[in-house]
């Protein structure tokens, strides 16, 4: 049965993506997106730090990592990367939303950070609505 599914074709191709494309990254790919995604810096500056970029030319290490960045395995853990650096941030950006909702000087910041507070937990005002009342009106005012 294993046999039979090997020599479809379709089955094939499928193994030979798998074992190309989702295999393990090398510490070199690994170095280049931890880069990129912690300092924030350009393709080619990455490159450099990585290892990308030979002695004669950093624009062929340029291009050597750019096509690294477009190979699906490479995407899937810059997605995650970027996941776990957005988790991090979040968490201390909360911490600064509650310690402005308490400790800001102007009431006004107090407000705002409460408010936003509430509303990422799911506690929002009610939105306003306006009420429109079509009808005739007539007003007679004698003055004599």
């Amino acid at each position: 049965m294993l046999d039979n599914k090997l020599s479809n074709p379709y089955v094939q191709l499928r193994v030979e993506y798998k074992r190309r494309y989702m295999s393990e990254l090398t510490e070199k790919q690994k170095k280049l997106v931890d880069t990129i995604v912690t300092t924030g810096c350009s393709i080619k500056d990455a490159a450099k730090t990585a290892g990308y970029s030979s002695k004669g030319s950093e624009e062929a290490g340029r291009v050597s990592a750019s096509r690294t960045l477009r190979l699906p395995k490479v995407q899937t853990y810059m997605q995650q990367a970027i996941a776990r650096t957005l988790g991090l941030g979040a968490v201390s950006a909360s911490r600064k939303l509650i310690d402005l909702s308490s400790g800001a000087r102007s009431e006004y910041v107090q407000l705002e950070a409460s408010r936003d507070i509430l509303d990422r937990v799911g506690l929002r005002a009610p939105d306003k609505v306006a009420h429109n009342i079509q009808g005739d009106i007539k007003i007679n005012i004698d003055l004599t």
